[in-house]
């Protein structure tokens, strides 16, 4: 392979990442696809770079192969090969035992190495889209793999071990556009199973054992032929409890339905025919039991965009698909940032996730907003880097350009002042962006950009002390169900920091006046829905939906 011919000129990329020790490197588009075109492939000294914990190569069509050497890059956290032409895996990879997040998604792949099993940390992997017939078996060993794709695929099935017991922290299975036929029955064993899409596949049955998995809040069979007709039709309309009670009830995708077909009619058809006399008595119940509690409990409410009189409406570009094409967004009232250090609480919560569930935002990015400062209706959009231009955090209004230079700047003069490779604040995620010809934003009705992900706010939109409303965003160019996952995250996390202050805890930590004499912050947080639409108007998303904030915190309910 031409990947091993070390002799060729360094490209410039490579060549800055190994003189600056940099930790991430973006190699993306065309410019990167005309150099492996003309190199035959990947230069060699790629391989070399072994500091990096984060390598992106995409949208590369003259990618085909990626050298054993990869094996070498012991330190990678995130590997990112979408969107090239990739016909192979090399089984080096299974040496790569730090990985974390593992994208081979729109590519030529057939088959995966067994090696992929070896990974231990693995958390995300997503091989959508590829030509994929069979998984290998040994994934139950990915102890930590909490999300996987293997959607657009050939698989005629999935592999036995993906349903074991061991994998305790799998939430997600999207296995949608294949050719399964058969949904194995002991699905039940994901305890933490809260999305499967089995949708367009060869079904022909669901098993009754679906119903035992505790946290399963949405699930899409649309497009299999199932034998039991009236559970097709139900499938195909109705949303996830009324599916899994039917199951639950008898009807377990073989027919078996009809034999208690009255009792069914009655309580499971979409929940149609439920009888209104009990659901009221349940609301009567529910509603005493939350009076008794209501000074020991924290409530979050939600207010539905219908009864929204105000209702704000996220317009997403057809520009983004290929820069970061997934966000959600949605509305907190009821907070009390003046209550001590609350402040603070909030902003060490939202730095805490970004390194954390954001996987140091290289799978997501979040972003916060003063909603009375925000001019809506809002778009996200993909702009040129020399035109896009915002009021960062702290700093005068500049161009997209220009403040990554400055914060290159000032990342290369702390490693020299501090003599070390690391770097801290903002400056760590400026490789995420390396070989991006459009930057993504949000702007809002005046045309200022007031979000710039995974970079920064506007100073524009910042929050204070007196904000008592703020608009949530997230972002990300991984999936649309990580941007969901961050968002219950923040808004619990942060619930909890917020909301848990007691006038005992408030000290002036930040500079900035206390007001002992107010009383602590309400126990009720009002979430308002966000939708976010395409150009024409047509729905994407809306959060939180009635799978979303699904918590298991003892002391916290959600009222919808």
């Amino acid at each position: 392979m031409a990947e091993e011919n070390s002799s060729l000129d360094i490209w410039p990329e490579i060549e800055k990442a190994e003189k600056e020790n940099r930790r991430e490197l973006v190699l993306q588009g065309s410019a990167v696809d005309k150099k492996i075109q003309s190199s035959g492939g990947l230069h060699a000294r790629l391989y070399s770079l072994s500091l990096l914990n984060y390598l992106e190569i995409s949208q590369c069509p003259s990618l085909h192969e990626i050298h054993e050497n990869i094996g070498h890059l012991s330190h990678l956290q995130s590997l990112i090969l979408c969107r090239n032409k990739l016909t192979a895996v090399p089984k080096s990879i299974g040496g790569l035992k730090a990985i974390k997040v593992l994208d081979l998604s729109v590519n030529e792949l057939q088959t995966l190495p067994e090696e992929i099993c070896a990974l231990s940390e693995l958390n995300t992997l997503n091989v959508s889209c590829n030509s994929i017939t069979a998984l290998p078996d040994g994934l139950s060993k990915c102890v930590k793999l909490a999300s996987i794709n293997v959607s657009k695929n050939a698989l005629s099935r999935l592999p036995d071990d993906l349903w074991c017991s061991n994998l305790e922290l799998l939430s997600t299975i999207i296995a949608s556009e294949n050719a399964i036929e058969e949904l194995s029955s002991e699905v039940h064993n994901l305890s933490a199973l809260k999305v499967l899409d089995l949708s367009s596949n060869k079904l022909q049955e669901l098993p009754s054992e679906l119903a035992d998995c505790p946290k399963l809040k949405e699930t899409n069979f649309k497009g299999n032929k199932l034998k039991d007709k009236r559970l097709e039709k139900m499938v195909n309309g109705c949303q996830t409890k009324s599916v899994l009670d039917y199951l639950r009830a008898g009807g377990r995708g073989k027919g078996k339905g009809k034999q208690q077909d009255g009792e069914v009619s009655e309580k499971l058809d979409c929940g149609r025919n439920i009888s209104k006399k009990k659901g009221g008595a349940k609301q009567k119940g529910k509603k005493e039991a939350e009076d008794v509690d209501e000074l020991n409990r924290m409530v979050v409410r939600v207010l539905h965009v219908s009864k929204a009189p105000t209702a704000v409406t996220v317009k997403v570009s057809a520009g983004v698909k290929d820069v970061r094409p997934y966000i959600v967004c949605c509305i907190v009232k009821g907070m009390n940032l003046r209550q001590g250090n609350a402040l603070k609480r909030f902003l060490v919560a939202q730095t805490k996730l970004h390194d954390e569930i954001c996987a140091k935002r290289t799978t997501a990015t979040i972003a916060t907003h003063d909603l009375g400062l925000l001019k809506v209706p809002l778009l996200y959009d993909a702009r040129p880097r020399d035109t896009l231009k915002i009021v960062p955090l702290g700093r005068k209004e500049m161009r997209a350009a220009e403040l990554l230079e400055l914060l290159q700047q000032e990342a290369d003069d702390m490693r020299k002042q501090k003599k070390r490779q690391n770097v801290s604040g903002l400056h760590k995620y400026l490789q995420l962006l390396d070989g991006k010809d459009l930057y993504p934003c949000l702007v809002d009705a005046e045309d200022h950009v007031v979000s710039f992900p995974p970079i920064t706010n506007s100073e524009r939109t910042k929050i204070k002390r007196s904000t008592q409303e703020l608009f949530l965003e997230v972002t990300s160019s991984t999936s649309l169900q990580i941007c969901k996952d961050v968002m219950d995250a923040l808004i619990l996390v942060r619930y909890y920091y917020v909301f848990t202050v007691r006038v005992q805890d408030c000290e002036d930590t930040d500079g900035i006046s206390d007001h002992p004499a107010e009383d602590p912050a309400s126990p009720e947080l009002t979430v308002v829905q966000v939708k976010v639409v395409d150009v024409d108007g047509n729905l994407k998303v809306v959060y939180p939906s009635k799978t979303d904030l699904m918590s298991d915190v003892s002391n916290l309910t959600v009222i919808r």
